[in-house]
């Protein structure tokens, strides 16, 4: 493959050349990869020549340094084919912008550009088997023995965790510290002895990316890798990654909602019951009219979203508002187009279905819709106090 995003960046063409790929390489494979669960190994080698896993970091790392609006039209795009691709380079790239933004100059520059390159793949490893949204209850820990970190502990639900080189593991380096966040830390940890993968975790949806539970045991970490220099910052440096992820989750409940609207505006011309198309019908068109409305409604706000991020803003509450919005609107456009296409939108030989699995891991993933909630109220009371 010839394209390239980086050259003269004009965002009609990366978008243009991201169209090219998905036709080209993904969407011809989709149904059978999807059906055996395989990890797209192609499609990757394809990304790494397109630049997708440097999307967002800096040019002088050898990124294509895209901003954060461009970069969430693009996911929009890979997630209305195969959502499962938009997650092989999303969960790398907050790993990539938590050393970009927070980590040394020897980090950046020993890592950021293999990074860049796709040489690196990996992702973050945060969620551990009894803790999920409370982050401060994390258990592995991180014991400082020389020039080394000791690592021990088990992380769950990490995307890349097979597949990939390195991930950026939140630790506990002072368990015994009050408030708990200030004993957390953030390390850059590679594949060696001491970590291993346990298993890969089978899911409903979301299928062909490897996601997988990781092992540390006694796992010697150089000091070096500690991403800041300073122990006690690294559950404040994950949030200010997870914001692009949550972007990047909004544009993905953009992209399948998308995908559902599509598919039933065109089904819904050829159907026919009663002697004529089933657009003709009220019931449908009020179904589709739904879908639209909150499919656009959806990208403004993934939008806003993403040029906060770019301005440098903090941007919870509208990551958060997107988030929410953006994942809802993809449980309730995939629920629309299953019951529009009636017995076709439950078959296997259909897209619908796929989009109906994959569309719920949106409303968990990178925080629940329940705790962008409470996000959300909490922003507006502290931006707008009495």
């Amino acid at each position: 493959m010839t394209d390239d995003l980086r050259p003269n960046y004009d965002e009609a063409l990366v978008l243009d050349a991201v169209d090219r790929f998905l036709e080209r390489e993904v969407r011809p494979h989709v149904h059978a990869l999807e059906a055996s669960d395989t990890w797209p190994a192609e499609i990757v080698e394809k990304m790494r020549e397109l630049g997708l896993f440097g999307a967002t970091i800096g040019e002088e790392y050898g990124g294509l340094g895209l901003p954060a609006s461009t970069y969430a039209k693009i996911v929009e795009r890979v997630s209305a084919v195969w959502m499962s691709v938009s997650g092989i380079f999303n969960s790398h790239l907050i790993m990539a912008a938590a050393v970009e933004r927070f980590g040394s100059d020897a980090q950046k520059a020993r890592y950021l550009p293999r990074f860049a390159s796709g040489e690196l793949r990996g992702g973050i490893a945060l969620t551990e088997p009894d803790c999920g949204t409370d982050l401060q209850a994390i258990r592995t820990t991180a014991r400082r023995d020389g020039d080394r970190y000791r690592v021990n502990g088990t992380k769950t639900w990490i995307s890349n965790g097979i597949q990939g080189h390195i991930v950026a593991v939140l630790v506990k380096t002072d368990p015994k510290t009050e408030p708990r966040h200030r004993g957390m830390s953030l390390l850059l940890i590679e594949k060696g002895e001491g970590f291993r993968v346990g298993r890969k975790l089978e899911k409903l949806g979301y299928k062909g990316i490897d996601s997988g539970e990781l092992v540390f045991d006694e796992c010697e970490v150089p000091c070096e890798n500690l991403v800041g220099e300073r122990e006690g910052r690294g559950l404040q440096q994950i949030l200010a990654g997870l914001e692009l992820g949550r972007i990047n989750v909004a544009a993905r409940g953009v992209g399948i909602a998308r995908a559902c609207l599509e598919e039933s505006i065109a089904y819904s011309q050829v159907r026919k019951t009663f002697g004529k198309p089933i657009c003709e019908h009220q019931s449908i068109q009020i179904k589709l009219a739904e879908m639209a409305t909150r499919l656009e409604a959806s990208r403004l706000l993934t939008e806003q979203a993403a040029l906060a991020y770019e301005r440098g803003e903090r941007c919870d509450l509208e990551a958060g508002m997107a988030k929410l919005f953006a994942t809802e609107t993809a449980l309730f456009n995939s629920l629309e187009a299953m019951r529009l296409h009636g017995a076709y939108g439950y078959s296997k030989e259909f897209n619908i279905e796929r989009y109906y699995r994959d569309a719920p891991l949106l409303a968990i993933g990178e925080g629940t819709n329940e705790l962008q909630r409470l996000i959300i109220a909490r922003q507006l009371i502290e931006r707008h106090p009495a």
